[in-house]
């Protein structure tokens, strides 16, 4: 996605808030929200497009469509200026909490005078919030973890937008005279889900001229430090950007030097220090007469520590040293391991892509089987009924033979607060696959949660848990619920947990993936994608994965469909009563066999 669809997609997401907060029309909010979510999936650079170009482009009406010719001709749209001469400064800085609403931020700042952060925490801590109606005990301590939240988020970026910064910045860096390779480190490279600051590290013998040329790239809007090994810039994202130029001969040190965490670096050192070596970004070195040891390659550092190669997303201290030590490093999933993708959308609900555009773009990626699982009937929002999704299973069929690919027709069930899904046994047993999700209700308690999550396990139809903790990054917290019960739920009936790709979810997070393979559990890695740009997006699904140490065999679907298929029906077999309408064949869409 490009970065001026993203700006337009901010854009458009601002004015829906903002008219939020003035009370505007709940149609015309929703479809700056519309607009906003096609726009950043849109495959065309929209900057490029002129009126009617962009009305072509799904729920992007005139109105719209205006504003974005007069966003990209004059870099402001007057009526979005307007929006925010109406509504405070303050209440703007409060709608960055992740528990408040744009209109409980409007209600703080009337009823209480509350225009910033640190007035709401004092609020919180002196008890006048809870003399305030409709903001009790309950609601104060998810405004604290709110707080919490905005404060360890500040000034860190999301990985996908840090990838982007680093791919522009590598890409032109590597095209210089002089440069003789330039590569991203750091969090980045380990895949963190988020990201402080952006590490770039080039090899050259000469420096200086690469400096001057990072200085001068268009996306550097301040240099913050400049030498002849080291300089730092903002760019027009907001990141700091750190280069570091090496020698050509200590790239592979330096490489491992700046990629691991500082727990996992300090580590390395140590064992270093036993073997009489001390190692920088240099090299690795005897301390007795500082003669080199290696230098050149990532893969002789850790041989000279008797450590066999370690994959970057692992680099974080978590046991990958001993496992190192020992020979038994997982061989991690990669992109090239997965065969399909179990958690699709299309613009039947609120995806922007037409079914047969997901499935071309499905067959490009060379996927073997593809699973289109749009939104069930109990999220009104969506406007789905039994005959739509029936007509679905029925276009679904008669396209199954014009692709190069297995087609699943599947559906995402949303898991009400009581743990039930939308449909009963017979409709549910007519799809290949279903996908289950929390979609509302995020705030229960953690008993009531952690029921509704295990019962949701239990359901016999339920093959995948859709973003099982429904955070959403710098946004909204994950829920409360006890995982080790969820996961326990999950392995001894055969679900699985989905590693969401999408940037602002990848939920599973790594740490939880760590705690439910303990239990057996098996994974899907999907894109939950609304757009053909969004299935993009597995990178990053994959790459928290493998900060979860899972393989291939952990991922269902690197698994052949025979063996997928096996999973899914050895699930209904062992929990569906001999002889219930629940056993009858799921009427497939036509699937080859």
């Amino acid at each position: 996605m490009s970065r001026p669809n993203e700006a337009v997609e901010a854009l458009l997401q601002e004015f829906a808030d903002l008219l939020s907060i003035t009370d505007g029309d709940p149609y015309r909010i929703r479809a700056y929200e519309n607009a906003a979510r096609t726009i950043a999936g849109y495959p065309a650079d929209v900057s490029h497009l002129d009126l009617e170009s962009l009305r072509e482009i799904p729920n992007v009406g005139r109105s719209i469509a205006e504003k974005i010719i007069e966003h990209f001709s004059t870099g402001r749209v007057a009526s979005l200026e307007e929006l925010r001469e109406q509504i405070p400064a303050g209440v703007r800085e409060l709608t960055t909490i992740p528990t408040l609403g744009p209109r409980r931020a409007m209600t703080l700042y009337t009823d209480l005078g509350i225009s910033s952060v640190e007035q709401l925490e004092d609020a919180i801590h002196s008890g006048m919030l809870e003399e305030q109606h409709g903001f009790g005990p309950k609601t104060a301590a998810n405004l604290l973890h709110g707080i919490e939240l905005l404060a360890r988020s500040q000034g860190r970026a999301l990985v996908s937008d840090a990838m982007a910064v680093a791919e522009e910045i590598v890409h032109a860096l590597s095209a210089e005279p002089g440069c003789l390779t330039c590569a991203y480190a750091g969090s980045l490279r380990r895949m963190r889900e988020t990201v402080g600051d952006v590490d770039v590290l080039a090899a050259s013998s000469a420096p200086v001229p690469l400096m001057l040329a990072f200085t001068r790239l268009p996306l550097v809007t301040e240099v913050i430090a400049h030498g002849p090994t080291k300089t730092s810039v903002r760019t027009t994202a907001g990141l700091q950007v750190d280069l570091r130029v090496v020698p050509p001969q200590s790239w592979g040190a330096a490489l491992q030097y700046f990629t691991g965490s500082k727990e996992h670096n300090i580590r390395v050192r140590e064992i270093a220090v036993r073997k009489g070596l001390k190692l920088s970004e240099y090299g690795l070195f005897r301390v007795e007469d500082n003669s080199l040891v290696v230098s050149e390659t990532e893969e002789e550092v850790y041989a000279s520590l008797d450590l066999a190669w370690i994959p970057p997303t692992l680099r974080e201290d978590r046991g990958e040293l001993e496992a190192a030590r020992r020979g038994d490093l997982p061989q991690l999933v990669t992109i090239a391991d997965i065969r399909g993708d179990l958690h699709t959308h299309t613009d039947l609900t609120d995806g922007t892509a037409s079914l047969v555009d997901m499935l071309t773009a499905a067959v490009a990626r060379g996927y073997h089987y593809y699973a289109v699982t749009d939104h069930a009937k109990n999220m009104p929002m969506q406007r789905m009924t039994d005959e739509k999704m029936l007509n679905q299973r029925e276009r679904l069929r008669m396209l199954a033979g014009t692709v190069e690919l297995e087609v699943l027709h599947g559906t995402e069930l949303n898991i009400d607060p009581d743990g039930e899904v939308d449909w009963d046994e017979e409709f549910l047993a007519g799809f290949d696959l279903r996908v289950a999700s929390v979609h509302s209700r995020f705030g229960q308690p953690r008993k009531a949660m952690t029921r509704r999550l295990v019962r949701a396990c239990h359901n016999p139809y339920v093959n995948i848990i859709g973003h099982p903790t429904t955070r959403r990054l710098n946004q909204r917290p994950p829920v409360n619920a006890d995982f080790d019960a969820v996961f326990e739920a999950a392995a001894r009936t055969g679900t699985a947990m989905e590693v969401n790709s999408f940037p602002d979810r990848l939920d599973l997070p790594d740490e939880e993936i760590l705690r439910a393979k303990q239990y057996g559990v098996k994974f899907a890695i999907s894109t939950d994608a609304h757009a053909v740009a969004h299935l993009d997006n597995l990178r990053y699904g994959v790459g928290t994965a493998q900060r979860g140490w899972l393989t291939p065999d952990d991922v269902i679907n690197t698994w052949p469909l025979d063996r997928l298929r096996e999973f899914i029906e050895a699930k209904r077999e062992r929990l569906v009563p001999a002889g219930t309408a629940g056993r009858r064949a799921a009427r497939r869409p036509g699937a080859r066999r």
